[in-house]
């Protein structure tokens, strides 16, 4: 299984929301560069982005932070927050970011995921955020009636092959991760799901993985309170993400 250190961008810098409140961020560092680097020195291979300016107004105004981090390290790196337009998609693509994560949008314009899966094939995924089972959009502040699930169903029915699911009310709560459903949203839609929302302990990450060994299309694991708050180590990190047990 996958793991995904996260970075969330807000104007440059990294930090972390609790529950998804702007007003509620912690700062944990000037350079978001240089942690990059430190993850994949730790031994990371991807990288999970967040640009939480865009997500909450659309606007993107972290593309310089983000080309210093795609240029600074090898890691395979995935970028969402705010990603509305073809346009949009594009410039990501050429800053030289591996995949783009598509969040409002799958609600608001499906057409447009539909022709950003035509164009871009697998480096096109969709980010399907939800609280009690339904989807939230505008950077979580608007809650819908759409079930995650069949948000999911309509995602691979126009050609998206991959999702990050998030359970908002887990999210920076360091509760553990909705394991069930993130395993209902693979088995029901058929896409492969990056878990995403409260990992706090390496028993939650071993959890994810235990199902991935059960035949979950569970392509990996998104963490980043957990990591800056010291609850485990990167490197411990994934060795529990891949199934490996720390001897002695």
């Amino acid at each position: 299984m996958k793991l995904f250190p996260a970075i969330d961008l807000k104007e440059g810098k990294a930090v972390r929301l609790i529950q998804g409140r702007m007003e509620e961020s912690t700062i944990y560092g000037d350079n978001p560069a240089d942690i990059a680097r430190d993850f994949e020195q730790q031994g990371a291979e991807y990288l999970h982005i967040v640009d939480l300016n865009g997500a909450f107004s659309g606007k993107p105004v972290n593309d310089e932070t983000i080309r210093q981090i795609v240029k600074g390290v090898s890691l395979k790196i995935q970028v969402g927050g705010g990603i509305r337009t073809m346009d949009r998609i594009s410039e990501l693509l050429e800053l030289g970011v591996d995949r783009v994560i598509l969040g409002t949008v799958a609600v608001k314009n499906p057409e447009l995921v539909a022709e950003a899966a035509r164009r871009y094939g697998r480096q096109v995924m969709v980010g399907i955020d939800a609280k009690d089972g339904l989807v939230a959009v505008q950077g979580w502040a608007e809650r819908t009636e759409m079930r995650a699930v069949d948000l999911g169903k309509a995602m691979k029915a126009v050609g998206i092959q991959s999702v990050v699911f998030t359970d908002i009310a887990r999210d920076g709560m360091l509760q553990g991760p909705n394991i069930e459903s993130t395993v209902q949203m693979a088995a029901e839609t058929g896409l492969s799901v990056i878990a995403s929302g409260g990992i706090s302990t390496l028993a939650d990450l071993r959890d994810v993985q235990a199902e991935v060994l059960k035949g979950a299309a569970i392509e990996g694991a998104i963490t980043g309170k957990a990591l800056y708050s010291g609850a485990f180590t990167l490197q411990e990190a994934l060795e529990a993400a891949s199934g490996k047990v720390r001897r002695g």
